[in-house]
């Protein structure tokens, strides 16, 4: 099937009573990467939790592979093999006394040989470059580093779909552009779905094939990054901002009179081959010996100081 997940209509009430989901559609490609966006309390996290069966729909499906995701003790574990979810708190996922037996406890609960488990934990642990810690406590590790070994125990299921929670949450940047990079190798060299929720908007265009926005448990919008960050609108009216680029380009073009393009940058190369184009813009107005006015108002005469 070329569309691992499908949901109609889910919705998802809590025992108290709480509307975290209504009518919820998606879907998602084989090897797309998808980002969840929304505020505090919009429903991200819930839906996560329907995709690997943690959560059942009050109503409403789940599709896998083309199938509506059956709620059996058999059924689940199968679906948890293919799908792994990686909690935002490592904490929650890591209990074994070393790393080595926490990235195995997977393999080995699903009857894998001796050999078979310790090749899949260490190449788990390889690719997420964890490997010399393989005997150390979880405990006694950083919070990046617990990260890396929740994925690694996910990895050593060898799943085709990847949910992540906040990934980059609690990180700092270089941590954060590591995590990064870890996830766009997995899905360019595996072909590894993935979907995740994030506050980062920075990181969005960075990952993100596809974006849903989320707000009070149902989705507002749906799109690329360029489509859905080109609505400023949109984005403020769910209490959310645009990457800190986009927003200084927009206020450069709005303030300062700045021909930017209508495409606004997301990222810092897309940035970058802008700046180079106005600067190209102020290039071709400056002529020998006048004083040129610059094209953006605003801003003091140019004085050329050839000849």
């Amino acid at each position: 099937m070329d569309m691992p997940f499908y949901l109609e209509n889910v919705s998802h009430r809590y025992s108290d009573g709480t509307l975290a989901l209504e009518d919820v559609t998606m879907s998602m490609k084989r090897g797309e990467r998808i980002a969840l966006l929304g505020p505090n309390g919009s429903g991200k996290t819930t839906l996560l939790l329907h995709l690997n069966g943690i959560l059942k729909p009050t109503s409403g499906k789940v599709h896998f592979d083309g199938k509506p995701v059956e709620y059996s003790s058999k059924a689940l574990l199968e679906l948890r093999r293919r799908v792994g979810f990686v909690f935002q708190d490592p904490n929650d996922q890591l209990f074994a006394p070393t790393v080595r037996q926490d990235v195995a406890f997977g393999p080995l609960n699903l009857g894998q040989s001796a050999q078979e488990v310790r090749r899949v934990v260490e190449e788990a642990l390889d690719t997420v470059g964890m490997a010399e810690y393989a005997e150390k406590p979880p405990h006694f590790l950083s919070f990046g580093q617990k990260k890396r070994v929740a994925l690694a125990g996910v990895l050593a299921m060898q799943p085709e779909v990847i949910i992540m929670d906040e990934p980059t949450s609690n990180l700092d940047p270089r941590g954060t552009s590591e995590i990064l990079h870890l996830l766009l190798r997995l899905s360019r060299e595996r072909r590894i779905s993935l979907i995740l929720a994030t506050h980062d908007v920075d990181m969005v265009p960075l990952f993100a094939d596809r974006l849903y926005i989320l707000n009070k448990g149902r989705v507002v919008s749906e799109g690329t990054p360029r489509e859905l960050f080109s609505d400023t609108q949109l984005i403020r009216s769910v209490n959310l901002r645009s990457p800190r680029i986009t927003h200084l380009f927009e206020v450069l073009r709005k303030e300062d009179g700045v021909p930017v393009d209508e495409r606004l940058p997301l990222t810092i190369g897309e940035a970058r081959r802008e700046v180079l184009r106005l600067l190209g813009i102020l290039q071709d107005d400056l002529t020998g010996g006048s004083e040129v006015v610059s094209p953006w108002r605003h801003h003091p005469p140019i004085k050329n100081k050839r000849g």
